[in-house]
């Protein structure tokens, strides 16, 4: 190759090492690192499409019950082990049906379609399963609110999530801080 060839052909390369490098880090960024979930951009990115396609949609808003109180009680490594299972059983329910994200701290998010009451059922029974931390068995438990988004008068993420989180919060009113089951709109 010629100088001069060579000498042009330099800053392309340079910047497409930095749109790959770029690329990695903005794919990186939608990941959460301790769950493998996406985070709040990239879960709401495809949340959005999954509700434009799919009439039965439902969007699940949850959070551990009493997180803190377990972090102060087991540590903070038991407290990881809670965020990782329920990231973990979270992603199995949904499945290929739907996907799953972390909002951050406690806060799960997830966007499913044909579900039905039983499988909701079926979750709350997978998400207050113990766990096994250092030869302990730690309770856990995790309240969750549920929106179809048919049940809305206009579907949109913004009023099933808040629908959803209406929901929780009544649930957890009902059953108290460390509710057992479900709460739907």
């Amino acid at each position: 190759m010629d100088p001069q060839t060579l000498a042009l052909s330099l800053p392309l390369l340079g910047w497409a090492a930095h749109s790959g490098y770029l690329a990695h880090r903005l794919a990186t960024a939608r990941r959460d690192p301790l769950t493998g979930l996406r985070t709040r951009a990239g879960w709401t990115t495809r949340a959005e499409r999954d509700i434009r396609r799919h009439p039965d949609t439902a969007v699940l808003l949850l959070d551990l019950d009493d997180f803190k109180g377990l972090n102060d009680t087991y540590g903070h490594a038991a407290g990881d082990l809670a965020l990782a299972a329920t990231a973990a059983r979270l992603t199995a329910w949904c499945g290929r049906h739907g996907i799953a994200g972390r909002l951050g701290g406690d806060e799960f998010v997830a966007v499913v379609r044909s579900k039905t009451a039983r499988d909701l059922d079926a979750l709350a029974d997978a998400l207050h399963q113990p766990l096994n931390h250092d030869g302990q068995h730690l309770p856990l438990s995790v309240s969750f609110g549920a929106c179809r988004l048919a049940d809305l008068p206009v579907r949109s993420l913004s009023d099933a999530l808040t629908a959803a989180d209406a929901a929780m919060y009544a649930h957890k009113g009902k059953a108290g801080r460390r509710g057992q089951g479900t709460a739907s709109h």
